[in-house]
């Protein structure tokens, strides 16, 4: 199938070069002019590592024309972080066709920004627009053009906007991801199950003096220990409380079966966080005011969470205190500068309303 990619990050190489991996026809965009240009002199090539060896797959295009890269894709997949997704929203928008899907892995429900651009655009054309719980990939690039992919997502709950076109959009995602795909109902229930603000900020919040002290440090080694999970437990019991009072089922895929090594599989499948820290990919130099693990996961992602919380009438206390914390390390106002209901235009909107729209779209 003609898979569009959008991004130059891990997770765009690691899509990219998979894709062109499984025999795909794969565009890359991205906006960097120069490096647009240093990657075409190299061939249009990607350099995939993962357990089976080293892979050199050449894509079809890379370009720093949108429009050029999403003509006759059937599938656009937008891996940027959150806060980059308001940019490339619009200069996306005038260029949907019908029946193209725009999926965000994951995306903090910028399934709404996406759609919210289109529509803006005057773009009337039926795309539809969905987001899953974690980037389909576990992976760091290792040079210009090279990738490392540790592992592939096993399970992927992938909620659709409008909820209507769910069975379009899920057979054209599944095309990409086989066996991997579980509809999870409309795109607010697939933004809450975005694992990256619960995982990510009690990690960098509670590491704080290490990740400033080493050069480098592994959150997810090192890192990870007793009373820090015991946390990102407690943050990931009020996620779940805010899906169920917002009436969204099981499974809700909680965080604690990532660490586990036997019993429920989650989205990377068993056994997954050993593989991660056994990588030694993850131990990395983190500045804390910058990284996307505050700027995305903390700043946007918990934001949305107490907001949606705040409608579905469900406490967060740990979602405000890290927001708090996180603020206060950046010198900012993470409540007021986040992403909430408000801010996505959706403020007014009482739960039916909301849900009505996240059924039937504009």
């Amino acid at each position: 199938m003609k898979i569009a990619v959008l991004g130059g990050g891990n997770g765009s190489f690691a899509a990219a070069g998979d894709f062109a991996l499984s025999e795909h026809d794969v565009r890359l965009w991205r906006r960097d002019a120069d490096q647009v240009a240093a990657h075409r002199d190299a061939g249009s090539r990607i350099v995939v590592k993962d357990h089976n060896g080293r892979h050199d797959v050449k894509l079809t295009m890379v370009t720093t024309d949108i429009a050029e890269a999403i003509s006759g894709a059937e599938l656009i997949l937008c891996p940027a972080p959150a806060f980059a997704q308001p940019d490339i929203a619009r200069l996306l928008a005038p260029h949907l066709r019908d029946g193209q899907v725009v999926f965000l892995p994951p995306a903090t429900f910028g399934s709404m920004i996406f759609a919210q651009a289109a529509r803006e655009a005057g773009n009337q054309a039926s795309a539809s627009f969905a987001e899953t719980g974690t980037l389909p990939w576990l992976t760091r690039k290792h040079g210009p053009f090279e990738v490392a992919i540790t592992i592939r997502a096993k399970r992927l709950p992938v909620g659709v906007f409008p909820l209507d076109q769910a069975p379009h959009a899920l057979e054209v995602i599944g095309r990409a991801f086989p066996d991997a795909i579980e509809p999870c109902g409309d795109a607010l229930s697939g933004a809450l199950m975005n694992a990256g603000p619960i995982i990510h900020p009690p990690l960098i919040v509670m590491n704080a003096g290490p990740i400033e002290h080493f050069e480098r440090w592994d959150i997810h080694k090192e890192g990870t220990q007793a009373a820090i999970r015991r946390v990102t437990d407690a943050l990931d019991a009020e996620r779940i409380a805010v899906r169920e009072a917002l009436g969204y089922g099981a499974p809700h895929f909680p965080l604690a079966h990532h660490y586990a090594r036997e019993g429920e599989i989650w989205m990377y499948g068993l056994g997954s966080h050993d593989r991660l820290t056994d990588s030694g990919d993850w131990r990395e130099r983190i500045v804390l005011t910058e990284h996307r693990y505050m700027r995305e996961d903390l700043r946007l992602g918990l934001s949305l969470l107490v907001s949606v919380a705040a409608l579905a009438g469900v406490a967060t206390p740990l979602a405000k205190a890290f927001l708090a914390i996180g603020g206060a390390v950046c010198g900012e106002d993470f409540v007021q500068g986040g992403r909430t209901l408000e801010t996505l235009g959706l403020g007014k909107l009482g739960k039916a309303e909301l849900q009505t729209l996240l059924r039937n779209g504009f």
